[in-house]
This record gives structure tokens, C-alpha cells and sequence, in this order.
């Protein structure tokens, strides 16, 4: 039989389930389950504030694959290094500040990174990368991010996903991401500060001129194309600018090969960082 976390209560075995004290944790045994892309785009749309948002995310049943595959993962699939901790196992929700000016969107959780920590790009090389860049960029309290509870925060930034839960060989379907962009969408439309949206990959990108398009923003065409350091003008419905910035993903693949370096992703940061103070 597996032994419970000494803090959380939650089995080694098992996914974290909602209210058991996991930091930063913000749903409860009351927060309303979405199983179906209908509940999706129901719960997303009467979310009042993003803690709210937060909490309904986090306990996302929609789409089965990804379910199974989470908390498949979560109870045997773990790799060697991780088997005493506890995993998340759960859907993950944005970090961040409510009032960003800057939105990152990635792509979705890693199996052992953050849908074991239960916080965005933590717990893997990818995030190890993306952390330490912002914390040279200033929009970072420390340059490492090991667990949710751990203190790191980020300052003047939130960051957020495409996908909320982590898929089988990082390749979510079209399907799921159709079903999952009702949480972007809404999230974005209730950080009205944000002047920035960082795309981390192709897929960040077309989530997020998906996302602002059905929102009935304004877009250039032919719609933007992806690209490191490439920029796109959107407009809100309400006439305010916002900048679309793209980089690429911090995947291993990605920084291993030299395809992304650290003065890259520095110089994106960067240049959100200008944009954002306009």
C-alpha cells in the first residue's frame, strides 16, 4: 500500500485530488467539473475572475484520453527518479499575476514535469530553461522552479498553455485542443492589462490567433505565420493594440540542437518586456 504525502495526504500512487492541501492549489471537493466540450465552454465563459478560471481547470474531465493518460502516468508511468513523490496527475492551471501585461502560452504540461509539480513548465529541462531566462529578464523571483509551494513567482507575467493537460508523446490532438481553447480564451479575456502575448512554438501561436479571432479581435491577413522573434499587430474589440510575439519552444530538442539558444530566448523576453511598457 502506498504512503500518503507526510503535507498533502495524497498517495504516492495516485493523482492529487482537489482540497487535500497541495500548495497552491485552487479548487476544492465543490469546484464544477467540465466533461464535455460543452461543459468546457460553459464553465470558461461564467468564470467571474481568473482564481475561479484557476480552480475549474485544474479538475477539466473532458476529454478521455487525456484523463487516462495523466493519471496513468501519475500512478505507474513515472520515471525512476520520481517514484517517492507524489504527482499532480491533474490538469494545470496559469501561473502568474492577475494584472500581467505579458501571456505566455506554451504548448502543454510535461508527463513528469509539471503533471507531477502541478505547476507550468516545472519540473523538466524545458522549464528549467524557461525559468532561468526569466528570471535574467527580471520576470522571475529566482532563476529555478522545482515545485508548486517552493516560493518562485512571476512578476509581471502569467503563463498559460494551449492544452492543460499533458498528452501522450506531447501531441495533443485537434479534437482536444478544440476542446481546451474555451480556457484560453475566457482566460484572456479577463487579464485586460496584457499588452503581450508570447507564443512559446507553433502550436502557442495558433491557439492564441484561434483564441483572439473568436473573440472578434481584429487580425492581419493573411493570418501571421510563426516564427522566432516574429510579430503580429492584434487589435482588441475595444480598439487596444496587443502584440502577438513569437519564440521558439524550449524543448530539448530545441536547445540541445542549438535551434534555440539562451541569448534567443533572452532577446524575445526582451523585446515583451518593451512591448509591455508601452
Amino acid at each position: 500500500m502506498a504512503d500518503p504525502h507526510p503535507i498533502t495526504g495524497a498517495l504516492f500512487d495516485s493523482p492529487v485530488p482537489p482540497g487535500t492541501g497541495w500548495p497552491d492549489d485552487p479548487a476544492t471537493a465543490a469546484t464544477p467539473v467540465a466533461r464535455s466540450a460543452t461543459d468546457v465552454a460553459r464553465l470558461a465563459g461564467a468564470s467571474s475572475d481568473l482564481p475561479a478560471l484557476d480552480a475549474r481547470i485544474t479538475v477539466c474531465r473532458a476529454c478521455d484520453r487525456l484523463v487516462a493518460w495523466r493519471e496513468e502516468v501519475a500512478r505507474t508511468g513515472r520515471r525512476a527518479s520520481f517514484t517517492h513523490e507524489p504527482y499532480w496527475g491533474r490538469p494545470v492551471a496559469s501561473v502568474g499575476t492577475t494584472d500581467a501585461r505579458i501571456y505566455v502560452v506554451g504548448l502543454a504540461p510535461a508527463a513528469n514535469g509539471a503533471n507531477r509539480t502541478g505547476r507550468m513548465f516545472t519540473g523538466d529541462r524545458s522549464g528549467d530553461w524557461l525559468w532561468a531566462a526569466f528570471y535574467r529578464a527580471g520576470l522571475a523571483a529566482s532563476p529555478t522552479s522545482t515545485a508548486a509551494g517552493d516560493g518562485q513567482r512571476l512578476i509581471g507575467a502569467r503563463m498559460g498553455a494551449a492544452v492543460r493537460c499533458a498528452p501522450p508523446a506531447n501531441k495533443p490532438t485537434t479534437v482536444e485542443r478544440t476542446t481546451c481553447a474555451p480556457w484560453l480564451a475566457r482566460e484572456i479575456a479577463l487579464m485586460p492589462e496584457v499588452k503581450v502575448l508570447l507564443a512559446l512554438g507553433g502550436i502557442g501561436w495558433s491557439a492564441a490567433l484561434r483564441v483572439t479571432r473568436e473573440a472578434g479581435w481584429t487580425l492581419p491577413r493573411p493570418q501571421p505565420r510563426f516564427g522566432h522573434g516574429a510579430t503580429a499587430e492584434l487589435t482588441r474589440p475595444d480598439g487596444r493594440p496587443v502584440t502577438l510575439l513569437g519564440s521558439y519552444h524550449p524543448s530539448q530538442q530545441n536547445t540541445f540542437t542549438g535551434r534555440l539558444t539562451e541569448a534567443m530566448l533572452d532577446k524575445v523576453l526582451a523585446t515583451a518586456k518593451r512591448l509591455a511598457a508601452t
